[in-house]
């Protein structure tokens, strides 16, 4: 066996071992930190396969930026792990038919023809002056343009959505309305009140 493929069956039995330990594992924090180790492997199997920018954003944008932010949540919030389990055994049947299903059509799939050493063969070396980085954006802005604009319009979308439901006005919060701060008359800003003057006694 080569060392490429012992190092390709570390990544994936570390990856196969942290993914079940995230949906396993009771604790949400220990399940943040294996889902890191799960990333970290996948990056690692996206560098086997000459895809430095997908292994680089994976790194940096799941693991540096939205783990960080989950785990700095999950710590913050005081959490009942006890009625978190309380559920479990409800969902466990359904879950369990559902993972079932999907083992099963990954096995169909990927054990047909269509995958294997002969199929998929080595992607083999590139020259010295590719870039990954150029051939993706070159992709995406031009022959994917149309469709990536598309998405991040959906995006931009989903995400005005979700900020107009679940924004909520406190009723003990004091705010000022702009537009009657605007439509005032000068009169009404300051009040002179007079009084007489009192002589010391």
């Amino acid at each position: 066996m080569e060392f490429k493929q012992i190092i390709f069956y570390f990544f994936s039995a570390v990856l196969v071992f942290a993914a079940a330990m995230v949906i396993t594992v009771r604790n949400p924090v220990k399940a943040a930190l294996f889902l890191v180790l799960a990333f970290v492997s996948a990056a690692g199997l996206w560098l086997m396969l000459q895809a430095e920018f997908l292994a680089i954003a994976l790194v940096l944008v799941y693991v540096g930026a939205v783990m960080v932010l989950f785990l700095f949540v999950v710590m913050m919030l005081d959490i009942n792990l006890v009625r978190l389990r309380e559920g479990f055994g409800e969902y466990l049947p359904i879950g369990g038919l559902v993972a079932v299903l999907l083992v099963a059509e990954m096995a169909i799939i990927l054990g047909s023809d269509h995958f294997g050493p002969a199929q998929m063969p080595d992607p083999g070396s590139v020259p010295a002056g590719h870039s990954n980085t150029r051939e993706l954006g070159r992709l995406l802005y031009t022959v994917y343009a149309y469709p990536f604009e598309i998405a991040a319009a959906i995006l931009l979308t989903a995400i005005v959505a979700a900020i107009a439901l679940t924004l909520r006005r406190r009723k003990d919060t004091k705010y000022q309305n702009p537009a009657q701060q605007i439509n005032i008359e000068p009169g009404e800003r300051v009040r002179i009140v007079k009084m007489r003057t009192e002589k010391k006694v």
